[in-house]
């Protein structure tokens, strides 16, 4: 059974995650901190994973580690970026809600990403949580957009 306080564990973790890669000197170590990231938080091991992030509109789908990998640091299969590099300095969570059903977690809501200056970038989130098969909790499904402005 997966619980809220397992999920609020998750989010911590990948917070922290998200601000290490940022906080590499080189990039091979910012490789190496993204791979550990993915590999780590995310259900890669089976091939299912349903991950849609934030401002990635040319490939805006991704479901490998290389794929993932590169979203985060900007080299690889995708031109992106590297949304980890700003460097953030910070990540929260404001969960709207946390719905645990057995073996799934969802979590929804905005995430602010702290910037060195003090600002803060917005998004919106919805992630599905499950155990992968070492009973780990792994991030199944990741979507994450910008907030429509109009």
């Amino acid at each position: 059974m997966i619980t809220k306080q397992d999920v609020n564990a998750a989010q911590t973790s990948w917070a922290n995650a998200v601000v290490d890669v940022g906080g590499a000197t080189s990039p091979a170590e910012a490789h190496a901190r993204a791979v550990r990231l993915v590999e780590t938080l995310y259900q890669v091991e089976d091939g299912s994973l349903l991950f849609s992030p934030t401002k990635a509109a040319v490939h805006p789908f991704r479901r490998t580690l290389e794929e993932a990998v590169s979203y985060f640091i900007g080299q690889g299969p995708f031109p992106d970026a590297g949304f980890a590099l700003e460097p953030w300095t910070s990540v929260r969570f404001d969960n709207v809600d946390i719905v645990c059903r057995g073996d799934v977690a969802i979590a929804m809501g905005h995430y602010f990403f702290g910037r060195a200056d003090g600002s803060e970038f917005q998004a919106e989130y919805s992630f599905v949580y499950v155990r992968d098969s070492q009973n780990h909790l792994r991030i199944q499904l990741h979507h994450s957009a910008v907030p429509y402005r109009g």
